[in-house]
């Protein structure tokens, strides 16, 4: 009956461990999809405002005549268009070298390491 007892208090242990692994997954899971909807939404936002810069750039280029003030503001914001573009697109690229499941296979390396015999 003990050995019995013992193996049935092992799978139960086992499937505890599974069952809170799984859990993480899950949570991770969750997280990236979140970071996946941000990442795609930065990444429109970066397209649509280097569109927009550009625009004004070509505006600047056609209302290049010698009115004094135009083509300096219609330049200026054709640079800041393009300098929030860069801005975005560079917080998206750091943003998608996250590794994913990271936290998991940390567990999972914890657990090997601690069924490992030792000396």
């Amino acid at each position: 009956m003990g050995l019995i007892r013992s193996v049935q208090e092992l799978l139960a242990t086992l499937l505890g461990l599974a069952r809170t692994r799984l859990e993480l997954l899950s949570v991770e899971m969750q997280e990236l999809l979140a970071r996946l909807v941000l990442i795609m939404i930065g990444a429109v936002a970066a397209i649509l405002l280097a569109a927009l810069a550009l625009g004004f750039g070509a505006v600047a280029l056609v209302m290049a005549v010698p009115a004094e003030y135009r083509v300096a503001v219609t330049a200026g914001l054709a640079l800041t268009f393009l300098a929030a573009a860069a801005i975005i697109g560079w917080q998206v690229r750091r943003e998608a070298k996250v590794r994913a499941f990271a936290a998991s296979l940390g567990e999972l390396k914890h657990d090997a390491e601690a069924l490992e015999p030792r000396e």
